[in-house]
């Protein structure tokens, strides 16, 4: 299991920007809708996400029977991995440890894509050469945790199509991808049909600020594949509280809207802010930022001196001590960060 500053250190007081969920926090339209259906908790949830589904279909424009809900996007990483038992599965690194992690509790054999800090850490056509049919999975993030950046229509297509010529399931994240600037030229959504071999999977984490209420989905157009991850979940997986915040947050556009715009405008002040600092900044397409610091060792502890919690990315693979990576906030919290990095600055 992963874990986030916050995590480590309890609730502190302490400013989080290790976490990288919307800054604008729950929908206000979500609370209301929560607070609205408080006497339907009683009861069990619809064991079907009828309501739910038919929402999210509408919304991404979808099939109702290619989804797949679960209790938040890990849910349905350890639940696609105990369903389809894929016995090798290429991962990038550095990337999301939870794939890595759900594979290895079933015995899969991981290896891994280095991605190249010469080529910023984005991911190229060279994974295509790693695409053989003695492999069951791969597995992508795109928008990539910790780095940003995300692989790219084209390059997706073409992977997807390596992948589904080798035999392989492609395996998909794209849990950050609303934040990138023109999402609908990045994912590959539109082309299901056509791959049934994809697992594509999102969620209402980190778009809506619901982290604590453990809502995620899966869409893939292989009726066989969705029956297996069906008969793997436990009975009322998702609950009522989590079906009513689905359903408000899609409908609220405002809210999108104005989180989208906060994003993209404190992601261009924190990024030149960071670089004027000595910091070198990679990708960064979502609503995190990833970077390098190298003008002082434990640049993260130092922060944490002064009460803030930043993402150390050392113990993910192929990283080192001098990575990092911030989560966008408010305009008021972002500036404390800045005033604390001032502050280290200064006193080198």
């Amino acid at each position: 299991m992963s874990f986030h500053g916050g995590d480590r250190y309890g609730k502190t007081g302490m400013l989080d920007f290790s976490e990288n969920v919307n800054p604008l926090g729950l929908p206000d339209s979500v609370k209301e809708a929560l607070c609205a259906s408080v006497s339907e908790f009683a009861y069990y949830p619809d064991p079907f996400c009828r309501d739910l589904k038919t929402a999210l279909a509408k919304a991404e424009q979808i099939p109702k029977e290619w989804i797949c809900f679960g209790n938040g996007a890990a849910d349905l990483i350890y639940r696609a991995a105990f369903a389809l038992k894929p016995k090798n599965a290429l991962l990038p690194a550095p990337t999301f440890s939870e794939y890595e992690e759900a594979l290895r509790k079933i015995g899969c054999q991981c290896s891994f894509h280095f991605l190249q800090e010469a080529e910023q850490f984005r991911l190229t056509d060279r994974i295509l050469n790693e695409i053989q049919p003695d492999l069951d999975w791969l597995v992508l993030c795109s928008p990539n945790n910790p780095t940003g950046w995300t692989v790219g229509q084209e390059r997706l297509i073409r992977i997807a199509q390596k992948c589904l010529d080798c035999g392989v399931t492609l395996l998909l994240d794209e849990c950050f991808l609303p934040f990138v600037d023109e999402p609908d030229n990045e994912t590959l959504k539109n082309t299901l049909g056509i791959f049934p071999n994809v697992l594509l999977l999102s969620a209402f984490t980190k778009i809506y600020g619901m982290a604590g209420l453990r809502l995620g989905w899966l869409l893939c157009s292989c009726k066989e594949t969705l029956a297996h991850l069906e008969q793997s979940a436990p009975p009322w997986n998702v609950s009522t509280p989590a079906q009513v915040a689905g359903i408000a947050a899609l409908q609220d556009q405002e809210y999108l809207t104005r989180s989208l715009q906060l994003v993209k405008t404190e992601r261009q002040r924190l990024s030149a802010a960071l670089r004027e600092s000595g910091a070198t900044l990679y990708g960064s397409q979502a609503d995190y930022l990833f970077f390098k610091w190298e003008r002082c060792p434990n640049l993260d502890l130092r922060l944490q001196d002064q009460g803030i919690l930043i993402r150390s990315c050392r113990n993910y693979r192929g990283l080192g001590d001098a990575f990092y990576r911030i989560g966008i906030k408010t305009p008021e919290k972002n500036l404390r960060l800045l005033e604390a990095l001032q502050k280290i600055v200064k006193d080198l």
